[in-house]
């Protein structure tokens, strides 16, 4: 395995370079951003589209197989109780972190003010957390699949696996069925991941065409912070918690995440990554029924990259609105930036809401979220990477987990 994943590891890193240095290029020349966007883009759109087109048939499958191969409904139980109080417990400490570096950059002077006169912003629609709960539970079977939305996928696949278990030996074909449709869907994804070194060239070098001259403006300092909270938040969450509670090293943790992360730092897709994270997560140790349901299960829920970019930015522009933030305000910043991680799950454009969420908890204009909103692509590579290395930690750590709470039941 080590001799197929470092070679992946390698040519993404080579793809994302080359990608990067062919955007620099074209941004020189005078029609070049065009050129990235019409002519080279829509293959990085196609290697994206073939990724998100085998995440639902393999969620699908593989949670259904993987609940099915535990054989106690018991047990998913434990495994989703886990999983939910560590995404949690991640979330709320990345936007304390956020909430800490934005305000000693603040402190320096690091932030330019921005003009926020005429500024106008219109969110993206939100739902209430009502909503998000009855908008979990589908109504039919085949909508949530032609759709892809993902918590009703996983509620499909856990009703599918708990039928097959409660069928008893009347399940075994479907059972038989569900796990040689997930082999088929796994030998699917092998062959579009081979496709990932030219598909990462191809999603990066856009991006570094359109927003080379922005990122070097006035909002650099903005996203130094935000790319610092992400580095920070990985080396001391995760890898204390993997070590701690997973018995992985971090340095082998993050080796073996590399091809994951890159392809979520050129995608800036937790969904169209979770093949890469699924199988670089089972490489480092973690049980593949726990993965298949703890991994989409956060790359709907889990958002820590996501936390901190609020957290920078709501200081940011209350700044550029002349606004110092109390403790009060950075305490509730912290509870709806946590709450919101799920409260607007499954919504297109979720980092906008729960920006806007969090601006509006402490009274600070929403329309301020213009001021960032041009480069929301550039904060978004560095968030997504973070929110799928987090969901993949959780994976290794509540799979060893469940390795020690097994092999205590089994001595008793």
């Amino acid at each position: 395995m080590k001799r197929k994943q470092f070679p992946l590891a390698l040519w993404i890193f080579v793809g994302l370079l080359a990608g990067a240095a062919a955007g620099a290029a074209l941004m020189c020349l005078p029609n070049g951003v065009d050129i990235a966007k019409s002519y080279i883009k829509p293959f990085g759109t196609i290697f994206l589209n073939l990724l998100k087109f085998v995440v639902v048939p393999i969620v699908l499958f593989s949670i259904a197989s993987g609940v099915i191969s535990m054989g106690d409904i018991s047990r998913v139980g434990s495994v989703g109780g886990k999983t939910v109080v560590y995404y949690m417990c991640t979330t709320a400490f990345a936007v304390i972190l956020a909430l800490i570096l934005a305000s000693a950059a603040k402190a320096m002077n690091l932030f330019t003010p921005l003009d926020t006169a005429g500024l106008e912003y219109a969110p993206p629609e939100g739902q209430s957390l009502m909503d998000t709960i009855v908008a979990i539970f589908p109504s039919n079977a085949v909508t949530p699949l032609a759709s892809a939305t993902m918590l009703q996928v996983i509620v499909i696949s856990l009703l599918l696996g708990f039928g097959v278990l409660l069928a008893g030996d009347k399940g075994r074909v479907a059972g038989d069925v569900i796990s040689s449709f997930n082999e088929v869907f796994l030998k699917i994804m092998d062959l579009i991941i081979r496709l990932s070194p030219l598909g990462v060239a191809c999603l990066i070098c856009p991006v570094v065409a359109e927003n080379g001259p922005q990122v070097l403006g006035k909002l650099a300092a903005v996203l130094l912070v935000a790319y610092v909270g992400y580095i920070v938040h990985a080396a001391v969450v995760y890898s204390s918690s993997v070590a701690a509670l997973g018995g992985v090293s971090p340095l082998a943790f993050f080796r073996g995440m590399a091809p994951a992360m890159m392809m979520a730092f050129s995608s800036a897709s937790s969904v169209g990554t979770l093949p890469f994270t699924l199988e670089c997560s089972e490489r480092l140790g973690a049980r593949r029924e726990v993965a298949s349901f703890v991994l989409p299960l956060g790359a709907t829920i889990n958002m820590d990259g996501t936390a901190i970019y609020q957290g920078v930015c709501a200081v940011f522009i209350a700044s550029c609105y002349g606004m110092d933030l109390t403790l009060g305000n950075m305490a509730t910043i912290v509870l709806t930036a946590t709450l919101a991680s799920v409260g607007t799950a499954g919504v297109p454009g979720a980092g906008m809401v729960m920006l806007a969420m969090v601006l509006q908890s402490v009274n600070i204009p929403v329309e301020g979220i213009a001021l960032v909103a041009g480069i929301d692509r550039v904060f978004d590579m560095g968030r997504t990477t973070i929110n799928i290395t987090g969901d993949a930690a959780c994976a290794v750590i509540v799979s060893k987990m469940e390795d020690r709470r097994l092999a205590k039941a089994e001595k008793k």
